[in-house]
């Protein structure tokens, strides 16, 4: 008998059911791991998650593993060397985006302490167990996704309109949108993690 997982799965691909079973809505904190995610997120934008997924670790290698102080510093040296760097997704607007998004988390750590604190406050400071039946049911935003979306922008963060920050907010455990029928709504919901 096989094990249920969300429509969304490619269950051909070894990485992206590794990423569904182990990673995909299990709550994660800390400032650095929530900003690799918002810089993914955001250089995701227009391309499919595989796509990410498949660079993720080169990306990590090249972005000194989204330390936010490091990528602060990038110069245009830095910009231009990405630029020619086939493991990651070449866009100017997104490794500028990632640069200028470290700055302002600077910023935000300045002014509330914690990245990572800020973001989840979001949600209260828990996972939303939402009980989606199928994935035809899933918004691509939401209310709170609006309103972290609005105050990023207003902080000046780029890439982060609210459908970005949903996708965020389901990969990271701000909310749990596994299906009900997917064996990891319960254990999510149950607070097992792989």
């Amino acid at each position: 008998m096989s094990i249920a997982r969300c429509a969304w799965v490619d269950l051909r691909n070894d990485l992206y059911v590794a990423y569904h079973d182990q990673e995909w809505g299990v709550p994660l904190r800390g400032d650095q791991a929530l900003f690799e995610r918002l810089c993914l997120e955001g250089a995701q934008a227009g391309l499919s998650w595989i796509t990410i997924l498949r660079k993720r670790e080169h990306y990590r290698h090249v972005f000194d593993r989204f330390d936010p102080a490091a990528v602060a510093r990038y110069d245009e040296a830095k910009v231009e060397a990405l630029l020619q760097d086939p493991g990651i997704v070449r866009n100017r607007a997104k490794v500028r985006a990632a640069i200028h998004n470290a700055q302002r988390v600077l910023e935000v750590q300045a002014a509330e302490g914690s990245f990572s604190d800020y973001l989840w406050s979001f949600v209260g400071g828990a996972t939303i167990h939402n009980r989606w039946r199928s994935l035809a049911d899933v918004p691509a935003e939401t209310e709170i996704s609006r309103r972290m979306s609005k105050d990023l922008i207003k902080r000046g963060f780029k890439f982060v309109g609210p459908t970005i920050c949903y996708a965020m907010m389901q990969a990271t455990g701000m909310v749990n949108d596994h299906a009900l029928d997917c064996y990891r709504w319960e254990e999510l919901y149950r607070g097992r993690t792989p």
